[in-house]
């Protein structure tokens, strides 16, 4: 059922993955729904409802990173069980993709999706990211993480020249970006639509000024 889900989802973003990319994700789905009833890595349980209220919403992100850039080095910050950064390491191959929380659990977690989906390209960092010391990141991206000037305040010293944030948000988020510092300019918000998913969503795309 997963896999015409997915199928149509793929269909609705205009996304063409390979058999390849179309099966990780599938088996994406079984070890987030295996490790889930252990580690409690997602509160949705549902695997259909993980296809809608997950994968889907991250597909919906998979062609505005591809615009921005067709690779570089991506830090999905408090990433938990790898949303959207496994997605992202699957779709666009061409991305270097570090997962970061600041629980063990799924660091691990996406530690495991690296290794039994063979993604070379996905990396797990455990601990909190002010702390981390990693070269620099052409895009960092979050979901649901903080708000704009924390997620900017936080992220700053990782993003390289010419790079920006990407902040996955529901509704337009008009106050959070009223209270931006003025260094931090927002020059995009995108509204997304999420097959099956009846609630706003918005990409918001700020760089330093």
């Amino acid at each position: 059922m997963a896999a015409s889900k997915l199928d149509t989802v793929f269909a609705a973003l205009g996304l063409e993955p390979s058999a390849a990319q179309a099966d990780a994700l599938d088996r994406y789905l079984d070890l987030l729904e295996r490790w889930n009833a252990t580690y409690n890595l997602t509160a949705v349980r549902d695997r259909a409802a993980m296809v809608t209220q997950h994968l889907a919403d991250c597909l919906a992100v998979v062609p505005a990173v591809q615009r921005f850039r067709g690779g570089g080095r991506l830090i999905d910050v408090g990433s938990g069980g790898g949303l959207p950064g496994v997605v992202i390491a699957v779709m666009l191959p061409g991305w270097d993709v570090s997962c970061v929380d600041a629980v063990a659990k799924k660091a691990a977690f996406v530690r495991q999706v690296a290794g039994a989906l063979r993604l070379p390209n996905l990396h797990a960092l455990h601990g909190r990211v002010e702390a981390l010391r990693e070269p620099a990141f052409d895009l960092i991206t979050a979901r649901a993480f903080a708000n704009l000037a924390e997620f900017a305040r936080l992220t700053r010293p990782l993003l390289a020249p010419g790079g920006a944030w990407l902040a996955m948000k529901g509704k337009r988020p008009d106050d959070e970006i009223a209270a931006l510092p003025a260094d931090v300019a927002v020059f995009h918000v995108e509204p997304l639509g999420v097959p099956g998913l009846d609630a706003e969503r918005c990409l918001v795309w700020m760089r330093p000024r």
